[in-house]
């Protein structure tokens, strides 16, 4: 016959509290199978201590099983831990979880998106938003203990007797009432607790095998880890997406401990830097994918876990408080992943040129964001360049020698290397552009955003050994602007703005080719041009071009300050950037093609006053190779495309009929 220990009511006043929990928290209420493991995990290692310290002397088992009873839609989860006697149920159970809730519920009952579950002591509580009925049974360490069973049916009556428990520990059963069905079905239990539980350092057994990992590789010394196992990790945490470029390792535990792996994944250009996808652990159990406070805004691309018991949390385990110790851990995550990519240009140059195009993104987004991290990095942001540093007789990358604070890795002397990848493209910094090309075009930078559109402008700059800088990453558009403010006397040129001077044959420019008007050869190829296009919106500027064969006869410019401020104006209008109507083409009046055409247009007019069969063929071609400068900058329209298709075809016509 069991006997009745106590009766009676929790000491509150709120009738409706288990009301009020699963109102107020129906949202998250899976949340309760992390809450039951956890204590269970919490049980297990209580005592442990206790007989790593001598105090207790008797056996120990470390394991968590569930169980489900369908017929009789019960929920039970049991542990080998420290137990608990009746007087602890009262204390633990009672009173501390129950007053506190008390007080929560009477300063935020009017709050109804407010969260309650594990700020006060009330994970066990949480049990009752999908339980009708909570049974504990639970045998104590200690010796003599009795086994009691506490009993309580979601109101604030309770019943405590005494068990016919042996074994030591704590069984947790849940009544389930009908809306929570779900929780008996055997693959929604493992779902669960790979979920929240999966790398707990304790067995999780169900239906006899044990369904979690148990091993957290961050919480191990990265010196008894492998490439392999931290490859192993994120494929298990994301599987569907490519291999990680490379990965950091936090390990600290002063002044807060903080463990983890944060991995850089290769971005796609669509990629949403603000969405995060950084999991946070308590103690290896998991709280959620929200890790924005903890982290700084810059590496919310990144991958990984970030386990911490100094990081705040409110009353859900799932949002944080922000406060001094989570801005000095934000800190310290920015400063190690710093570390990291500094660690990687000086050890392997040339896998962090290989990994750049993805990797320059977290780092030239983090420049943009955060001045710390900036001054951090800024000496290892490259660009893909034109050069030919592969055949430079001196080095053109330096690695600086740091002296770190003592305790950290201290830097050893490092031997200059040659940013060159696989396939011999060289990579600069813009302080070392700007030292190559003093005497060329001091303070100037030549940049391209695009390889093949603007392959025609590239060209002619290499052609006069001009060096260019590929900024093509999505975000590039708006660091060139950021880099303006870091170099102030340096002008940054799109390599379609303008031209540089060294590419311009001033001998050639004013040669007079007209003895009669005493035009010059550019004032005549300007006449026929605009006559030819009509276009009073487009500049026709005439430069004979250096590059011979490589010079193209015709190009359109877009000035650099009015390409900009497009950009912007469409970025903040949330538009695509449109081609501008007004703009300058230049046409080179030393390329061949050029010089015939004004030859051509030259023809006599006929007698009814229309112009000559060579003076309409010059006007045709006019037109040609203006499109064919368009097509450098913008693609067609479907009129435009029309129009410039049947323009070839009557060209090629009137060619072969000569």
């Amino acid at each position: 016959m069991t006997t009745v220990l106590e009766q009676g009511n929790i000491s509150i006043h709120t009738e409706n509290i288990f009301p009020i929990i699963k109102k107020w928290l129906y949202s998250d209420h899976e949340i309760f199978i992390r809450e039951l493991i956890s204590n269970g995990v919490d049980a297990i290692s209580k005592l442990n201590m206790l007989s790593r310290s001598g105090e207790y002397k008797g056996e120990t088992s470390s394991e968590i099983s569930i169980a489900v009873d369908k017929e009789a839609k019960t929920l039970s989860i049991s542990d080998s831990g420290i137990g608990m006697t009746a007087e602890e149920i009262k204390k633990y159970i009672n009173q501390v979880a129950f007053s506190s809730a008390e007080e929560f519920i009477s300063k935020y009952k009017d709050e109804s998106d407010q969260q309650i579950i594990g700020h006060f002591g009330l994970g066990f509580y949480s049990s009752f938003m999908v339980a009708d009925r909570v049974d504990i049974d639970t045998l104590s360490w200690q010796e003599d203990a009795r086994a009691v069973h506490w009993s309580c049916d979601g109101s604030t009556s309770f019943e405590l007797s005494e068990s016919d428990r042996t074994t030591r520990g704590t069984t947790i059963t849940l009544y389930l009432n009908d809306d929570e069905q779900e929780y008996l079905e055997d693959a929604r239990i493992k779902q669960l607790v790979k979920t929240y539980c999966d790398f707990l350092p304790v067995p999780i057994s169900f239906d006899g095998e044990v369904i979690n990992k148990q091993e957290a590789p961050w919480k191990k010394s990265p010196s008894d880890l492998t490439d392999e196992d931290y490859l192993n990790l994120y494929r298990y945490l994301y599987p569907y997406e490519e291999e990680p470029l490379l990965w950091v390792h936090l390990n600290t535990d002063y002044p807060f401990v903080v463990n983890g792996i944060l991995y850089f994944p290769k971005l796609k250009p669509d990629v949403e830097l603000n969405q995060g996808q950084i999991k946070l652990f308590c103690n290896q159990v998991f709280v959620s994918d929200n890790c924005e406070e903890v982290i700084p805004k810059f590496l919310t691309p990144l991958r990984g876990v970030i386990d911490s018991t100094d990081i705040p949390l409110n009353v859900s385990r799932s949002f944080l408080q922000a406060d001094r110790t989570v801005r000095r851990i934000s800190d310290y995550v920015a400063k190690k992943v710093g570390d990291r990519l500094k660690e990687q240009y000086r050890d392997d140059i040339e896998k962090y040129i290989s990994i750049w195009q993805d990797l320059g993104t977290f780092v030239k987004f983090g420049s943009l964001n955060d001045d710390k991290f900036k001054k951090q990095v800024q000496k290892y942001v490259i660009f893909r360049s034109t050069a030919d540093l592969a055949k430079a007789d001196e080095p053109k990358v330096s690695v600086e020698v740091d002296t770190q604070a003592e305790g950290d890795d201290a830097w050893s002397d490092v031997s200059e290397k040659k940013a060159v990848d696989a396939n011999g493209n060289s990579y600069t910094t813009i302080q070392e552009y700007l030292d190559r090309n003093k005497e060329k075009h001091e303070n100037r930078v030549y940049y391209a955003t695009d390889e093949v559109s603007q392959a025609t402008y590239i060209g002619l700059l290499k052609s006069q050994d001009i060096e260019v800088l590929f900024m093509d990453s999505f975000i590039d558009t708006h660091f060139v602007s950021f880099l303006e403010q870091e170099y102030s006397d340096v002008k940054f040129s799109r390599v379609d703005a303008d031209l540089d001077d060294t590419l311009i044959d001033d001998d050639k420019s004013d040669d007079i080719v007209d003895g009669t008007t005493n035009k010059t050869r550019g004032e005549q190829v300007k006449s026929v041009f605009e006559k030819a296009l009509n276009r009073p919106q487009v500049t026709i500027r005439t430069e004979a071009l250096k590059g011979d064969s490589t010079a193209p006869p015709a190009m359109v410019l877009l000035p650099e300050e009015l390409r900009r401020m497009q950009e912007m104006s469409a970025f903040i209008q949330q538009q695509s950037v449109q081609f501008p109507e007004a703009h300058t083409l230049l046409v080179n009046t030393a390329h061949p093609l050029i010089k015939n055409v004004a030859n051509l247009d030259q023809g006599i007019v006929q007698a009814d006053g229309s112009p000559s069969p060579s003076s309409q063929l010059a006007n045709l071609i006019c037109e040609q190779v203006y499109d064919l400068a368009l097509m450098a900058q913008k693609g067609f329209d479907a009129d435009g495309m029309k129009a410039f298709t049947e323009r070839s075809t009557s060209l090629l016509t009137k060619l072969t009929e000569r």
